[in-house]
């Protein structure tokens, strides 16, 4: 059939491949898990140390991505974070080590075909890599060098190719190739859990969390650990560092509930409360999500979806994140179940401090307790919006006048602390981020002795806007309508 034959204007749209970012850092996400940094441009230097990724792409490069989500945690919320929801920086830890998490995979033989050799292994670590032509010199099998003899390079899917650029390694039919796998089955909790080594002095897994603020200049704001925090040791420590970052900083921190060990809503409150997941700087998630045909841990979700609404709020997280479209198309537990909630039973869950998903018209998020709840019913510590503006304050005063520290204890410095934050706080009142701020300075609180310790005191109050969780309307039967409408419409006449 010949070529479309075309008579006048005609345009055609192209799409631009960009992805507008919605960038903030009140929502600033620090995530821990395993990544398949075999993939990686540097595999050794993104072990246990905090790094930094604006979009897809640049998480590739420095951690690698698989869509196994199961055995690299982290990739679960690249996929959320930048494909789901475009929102950066987001701040990655990863403790799977390809020096410690590996295993050794058996020399193998493997055809050239145009001058390339596919290995269909997975995980394969470039440094460990040896190439042979068997039988190729008198003294047995040949070994080439990379670089000269041949290149090495990445599937998608993420398996090895060899390609051969040198006369000698194109002649080969075969090649012979020795090789190491990282193995993510290997990564334990105490890996994760990690600590100080005092004979290196080298920190590791959760311990890391420290590093962030002092290697980015950035203060978390969402702490998680999705394939890992639905385990009551992990999250026993999550808990505890997000309650004091750097001795002086806080976070939330999102725990998942162990779907296998809460395979029903009804099971999820009594299985919280036994397990102690009742901080009030943690949100507690059930169940998992399913993106198409994989399997999300809602935390990794969660954590994308929150920090997308601060970035869209100007970077304040004053919104409750809670009945958010969440983009995904079910939930379900741990074996693939899928769940149904209505939302009665959905309720049951958030009057347990448990934060779910509900369908109605989409998948949204449901739920606006902290984990504390029922157990406090404080407001800055009960409602998640308004212990993630508290904690959002908190922060934002160390970092913003911490350059102060150590001026002249004058009245000049004095008066500029209180003029500054007062105007601060009353933009964000103008622009309904807060009900209400003031901060004062009193001097009774503020005697002698003090100011000789070189200490100064202010008292900083807010209001955070609390979700309007409960609307009723109050539906009556009304006679007197009924009585005034018949009366208008007849009026002694006859019948027609």
């Amino acid at each position: 059939m010949s070529e479309k034959y075309y008579h006048g204007v005609r345009v055609q749209e192209e799409d631009s491949g960009a992805i507008t970012q919605a960038t903030g850092t009140a929502g600033l996400q620090v995530i821990f898990g395993t990544a398949p940094v075999n993939l990686a441009q540097d595999p050794e230097a993104v072990v246990n140390v905090p790094v930094v990724c604006a979009d897809m792409d640049e998480a590739k490069k420095k951690l690698g991505y698989s869509d196994d989500w199961a055995s690299y945690t982290l990739c679960q919320a690249m996929y959320a974070s930048f494909q789901m929801y475009a929102v950066s920086p987001v701040v990655f830890i990863n403790v799977l080590d390809p020096q410690k998490h590996k295993k050794d995979n058996a020399e193998a033989e493997y055809p050239v075909t145009d001058a390339v050799a596919a290995v269909p292994v997975s995980g394969v670590i470039r440094s460990s890599v040896a190439v042979k032509i068997a039988g190729a010199s008198e003294g047995g099998d040949q070994t080439l060098a990379e670089d000269t003899d041949y290149l090495l390079s990445y599937t998608e899917d993420g398996s090895l190719l060899i390609t051969m650029v040198s006369d000698t390694a194109k002649a080969a039919a075969m090649v012979k190739v020795v090789s190491s796998s990282v193995d993510p089955s290997v990564v334990t909790e105490a890996d994760l859990i990690g600590g100080y080594d005092a004979v290196t002095g080298k920190e590791s897994g959760l311990e890391v969390l420290r590093w962030v603020y002092p290697k980015t200049g950035m203060t978390a704001g969402l702490v998680s650990a999705p394939g890992w925090s639905h385990k009551p040791a992990i999250a026993a420590v999550m808990m505890a560092k997000c309650g004091a970052i750097n001795g002086v900083f806080q976070a939330m921190c999102l725990l998942d509930l162990d779907t296998e060990q809460a395979d029903k809503y009804t099971d999820a409150p009594e299985y919280k409360e036994n397990i102690a997941y009742t901080g009030k700087n943690a949100v507690v998630l059930w169940p998992m999500a399913k993106v198409g045909q994989k399997v999300m841990y809602y935390s990794a979700l969660y954590g994308a979806m929150v920090s997308y609404t601060d970035a869209a709020n100007d970077d304040v997280p004053s919104i409750s994140p809670s009945n958010i479209l969440l983009g995904v198309s079910g939930a379900v537990t741990a074996d693939g179940t899928e769940v149904y909630m209505d939302r009665e039973q959905a309720n049951t869950l958030n009057g347990a401090g448990v934060v779910t998903l509900l369908n109605e018209t989409g998948w949204r998020s449901w739920g606006n307790n902290t984990a504390a709840f029922p157990g406090t019913r404080e407001t800055k510590d009960r409602w998640i919006a308004c212990k993630r503006m508290f904690i959002w304050e908190a922060n934002s005063l160390i970092t913003i006048y911490n350059a102060r520290v150590d001026s002249p204890a004058n009245f000049r410095l004095i008066e500029s602390i209180v003029d500054a934050e007062n105007i601060r706080l009353n933009s964000y009142m103008a622009a309904g981020k807060l009900a209400g701020g003031k901060v004062t300075y009193n001097e009774q609180e503020n005697d002698i002795e003090n100011i000789l310790d070189g200490r100064l005191t202010f008292r900083v109050s807010i209001a955070a806007w609390t979700p309007a969780e409960d609307i009723l309307f109050i539906l009556k039967f009304d006679p007197d309508m009924l009585r005034e409408a018949l009366a208008g419409s007849y009026e002694g006449g006859e019948e027609a």
